[in-house]
């Protein structure tokens, strides 16, 4: 998944070469995105090209190539790809204290609402989110883990290492894993992965407060923030965790 901006600029980049052959330049491209300026589209095209999206062609000016499209827009062209949310980047998987001890403990901190029997389901491990200050967002996936049938429901899950103690009285403890069900929209009071200003991810408890929107943390020592809707996505809810010992 795409923070907002690369998806604008990915198919701002898509619609022109469809119109005329030629990619935009990077001052249309700013212009488009009102950017403030093209050192924002450079980081953009980055992005892009680092998850695959574009290419640039070596030796050519305003050289790109589209390679694919978010699988919202066109599934069947990226059919043989997989859900990649955008969240923060991490080490799980990588090794350290407690790499490769088993998983001692799986509660279901929301109702998955699959009760058929079947094998264990592998799913994405996208790296690390912060319960706690929130860092920049990055797109990474670090490996897979396998989780009970009966904590995933219908749709595309994901999971994300817990750094950070501001939902502790949720249950959610630093080092926690959680399990994300995909979703752009919530509940008053569900526990989502939330994208702040397309730059920062964080897991909060999401509130409403008029026409803000407010993350809640569940750790007196936090402050709800409270956002204007157009500064927050939601980018997946919260429906497992698992915890090593």
């Amino acid at each position: 998944m795409l923070t907002r901006k690369q998806h604008e600029l990915l198919l701002f980049i898509h619609e022109r070469l469809k119109e005329s052959g030629i990619p935009p330049s990077f001052d249309e491209m700013k212009e488009a995105l009102d950017l403030a300026s093209k050192s924002g589209i450079h980081r953009l095209i980055t992005a892009l090209e680092e998850r695959g999206f574009i290419r640039r062609l070596p030796n050519r000016a305003r050289a790109l190539e589209v390679l694919r499209l978010p699988d919202s827009i066109a599934p069947g062209l990226n059919a043989a790809r997989k859900f990649s949310p955008g969240v923060i980047q991490g080490g799980l998987g990588q090794g350290g204290p407690g790499a490769g001890r088993p998983a001692r403990e799986a509660q279901r901190l929301h109702a998955a609402g699959n009760d058929d029997a079947g094998s264990a389901v592998s799913i994405p491990v996208m790296g690390r989110i912060a319960a706690g200050v929130p860092i920049a967002a990055i797109e990474h996936r670090t490996h897979s883990i396998t989780v009970p049938p009966e904590m995933i429901s219908g749709g595309e899950h994901y999971a994300l290492e817990v750094k950070g103690d501001s939902m502790i009285e949720a249950g959610i403890f630093d080092g926690d894993t959680v399990i994300i069900k995909n979703a752009n929209t919530a509940t008053p009071g569900e526990i989502v992965v939330a994208i702040v200003d397309d730059e920062e991810a964080t897991l909060k408890r999401f509130r409403r407060k008029g026409a803000s929107i407010a993350l809640e943390a569940a750790n007196p020592a936090y402050e709800t923030r409270i956002f204007g809707p157009d500064r927050v996505s939601v980018r997946g809810k919260l429906v497992g965790l698992i915890r090593r010992y």
